[in-house]
């Protein structure tokens, strides 16, 4: 998985997909499904399904998420 971007990089992906729809400042399911098969086709792979990856994602589940949630998800991956 190509996630040795660096955290411009990763803000700029998360904004792309989280301004398609709503809150610009969250990633909806479909937005987060969109990014996720875009940029890292390889984590649905790894990872059982977009439902688990989403659940993983959202910490405080409020059905979005952010990009603090998102971040953290990418730098535990990442190491």
């Amino acid at each position: 998985m190509s996630a040795e971007k660096s955290p411009e990089e990763m803000k700029s992906i998360f904004q792309k997909y989280a301004a398609k729809e709503g809150d610009p400042n969250q990633l909806s399911k479909e937005e987060l499904k969109l990014l996720i098969q875009s940029e890292f086709p390889s984590l649905l792979k790894a990872s059982s399904t977009l439902d688990t990856l989403f659940k993983e994602l959202d910490k405080n589940g409020d059905g979005e998420v952010s990009y603090e949630e998102f971040e953290a998800f990418f730098k535990k991956i990442s190491k």
